[in-house]
Parts: C-alpha cells; structure tokens; sequence
C-alpha cells in the first residue's frame, strides 16, 4: 500500500529548469538530536555539523549517516515509505517529486543557506523509498590543505593537454578537481566551461570567467554541452564524469585542438586509466588513439579515502603519474604494463605509486597497516 500511495498520490506542477540547481531554505537550525519527527532540513543540517559524508534515508531503516567510512544508525525506530515522502514532499520543489514519480529515481543537489548543497540520489526499490545525500564541501580547500602531493600544482600550468582526477566512487574526486579548477581561477585570465551532472560546487568567478552547465537542465546531454563548449571560445573545460565513449573522444579532440581538458574517471591507478582510454576505441584505431594520448596526456591522479588510524576522519592516499617522455613512449608502444615502473623512476619529478602513498601514511602513524593492506591496488 505504501508504494501504491507514493506512484499514486498529488499532483504536480512544471517549475522552470533553474530550480533544479539550487532550491535553497534559511532559518534553519542544526538541532541537538535527530528523530524521526525532525524535518528533512534539520536531518541534513544536524548531518552537516557532525561532520559526516552521507546520509541514508530508507523505507523500514532507520536515519543512517556514514562518518569516516562507517556506518552509524541513529533512530532505533523506522522511516515509512509515506514518512519519507512527506519530508521531501514538504521540501522539494514539484518538478524534481514529479520526476522521482514518473521515472522512479531523480538526482538533484539541494541547498540549505548557512549549510552547504547536498547531492541527492532519490529511487523506488523493493521496500519503498531510498535517498543516498553526499554532503558538498562548503569551501574548496586550498592546495595545502587538500594533501595533494606537491607536483600536482605543476599541473594548473598546462594550456592544452588532458588531466585526468581518478578513483572510486566517494574518494573525493569532485573536490580534488575544485581545489585545482579555484587555482587556475585565482591565477589565470581565462574562460573556464564546467559540465556537470549535477553541479555540485559553485565557483565565484575571479581572474576568470566561469560558465557552469547542468546537464538536462541546461543541456540534453554531456556531448551536446562539450560540442558546444568548442564554439565558445573556452580556455579550459571540465567534464564532471569522463562516462562515455564519445564524451572521451570529443574530449581528446577538445585537447588536441589547443584546450585544457580536466576530467575525472573511477579508475583505480594509472595504468588502469590509460588502459580505459585505449580499449574505449575500436581495435583499428587504437594505434592512432595511444599517439594521441601520448601527445595530449598531462598528467593522471590516483586517489583513495582512508580512514585515519586514531579514528577522527579521513586521509587521501594518492598514485601520481606525469607525462614524461618514458610515458608517453609506453603509451604510444602499448607496454601499458610497464607504467609502474615509469612512476617508480620518476619519483624525482614528483610522481609517486599508491602503494609507497600507503606506505608512507602508515609509517606516518597516521592509518593502520589493515587499512593499508586493504587498500593496496593489485596490478
């Protein structure tokens, strides 16, 4: 009856594209504790102040928040499909319930003033309802504060070429990606074009100007936005999500005509990404996509999340590989598997492999050798 009541119940109206980027609420106060009664705003404000990653909201489960990595339940008693709904009916605006109702799952960033912008993925399941909430930075870390290795500032010097932020889902891409895009912004006089799906962070334009373009909310799709960004005069343009295999071809046509392409990919090293670069083309034109890569690649990071080891938050663990002529040579030649190595004999310049990245936190004191072991990457 539960999801009879959801697929069946109100009536919606079309509100314009625009809302879909921001829907933001003041007066809203970070309560002491959450229950089941608290509002949808005050469960993600009361998230925002005890510093978590997620929020999970699911019919007959409790509210859940994820903190450092682990899950935490914090009701003992258990959201209805109809409760859920009611708080986002209460909260969101008609176009995203109506979307959520007639295609079964919507994304959408909300914002809450003085808190921040939360990412939501809202779907139908088997039980009901089910909402997964990343909570945005609200500031974008400078370079010290990222943890970057030092290299990784050479990188915002390139003026065409292709970067590359990878990893797993939740490891902190989208951020590693604003700390270098704000850097270029505080330095360069330049036309920057983002195309996210959603936007996630908003950046106040500095010595640049900045475009920013939602996907199905400012264009139909993410190679519809980047063949348009080439006729927009663009500097550098940043692809939120390298997803498919068209969005990379155009993005390596975007670099080989004279822009700086950044990206991000859930890869997991290096060698892996440039393995997904290559085995996206069809087997004909591989030969000539490993030569271009080779010419236009500036430089792949590799990241993961690990829990610290004294249990108060998380540390980037990072694999860092620059295109030196060793590289780019193993690229053109296919000897993808001789990658490693080619990292290992550039630490000099400031590449570095996630192992020795692991090694390192662990001889630091700052994760334990389980956390390392676990998150060691086989090649």
């Amino acid at each position: 009856m539960a999801e009879e009541h959801f697929s069946e119940s109100h009536e919606f109206l079309s509100l314009p594209s625009a809302e879909l980027i921001v829907h933001g609420h003041t007066n809203v106060h970070a309560p002491r504790q959450i229950t089941l009664t608290s509002s949808f705003n005050e469960i993600l404000a009361f998230a925002r102040q005890e510093n978590v990653s997620d929020i999970h909201l699911t019919s007959q489960n409790p509210i859940i928040f994820r903190k450092f990595g682990k899950l935490i339940h914090l009701t003992a008693d258990l959201f209805s499909t109809n409760h859920i709904y009611n708080l986002l009916l209460e909260t969101l605006p008609s176009s995203v319930m109506k979307t959520l109702r007639e295609t079964g799952d919507m994304e959408y960033v909300h914002a809450i003033s003085g808190y921040g912008r939360f990412r939501m993925i809202m779907m139908k399941q088997r039980g009901g309802l089910d909402i997964a909430i990343r909570l945005i930075t609200k500031e974008i870390p400078g370079f010290a504060a990222s943890g970057m290795p030092t290299a990784c500032a050479n990188l915002i010097k390139w003026t065409q070429g292709i970067i590359l932020i990878t990893g797993p889902s939740g490891c902190g891409k989208t951020t590693t990606l604003a700390t270098l895009v704000e850097m270029i912004n505080k330095r360069r006089n330049e036309h920057v074009i983002t195309i996210e799906d959603p936007i996630e962070i908003i950046y106040e334009p500095d010595f640049c100007q900045i475009t920013q373009r939602q996907i199905n909310a400012h264009t139909l799709s993410q190679g519809n936005a980047l063949r348009a960004s080439l006729r927009e005069d663009p500097d550098i343009i940043v692809i939120g999500e390298i997803k498919d295999f068209s969005t990379l071809n155009l993005a390596i046509t975007a670099a080989e005509t004279g822009h700086l392409i950044f990206g991000t990919m859930n890869t997991v090293n290096a060698s892996q990404t440039i393995s997904r670069l290559v085995d996206s083309f069809p087997s004909e034109e591989q030969l000539i996509i490993r030569n271009l890569i080779s010419e236009s690649l500036r430089g792949i990071v590799c990241q993961q999340l690990i829990p610290r080891k004294d249990g108060f938050g998380m540390v980037a663990a990072y694999e860092i590989l620059l295109n030196t002529p060793s590289v780019a040579n193993h690229i053109r030649k296919g000897t993808i598997n001789q990658i490693e190595n080619a990292i290992m004999t550039g630490k000099a310049l400031g590449m570095v492999l996630m192992s020795d990245s692991l090694r390192k936190l662990v001889a630091d004191g700052i994760i334990s050798e389980e956390e390392a072991q676990e998150h060691m990457i086989e090649t």
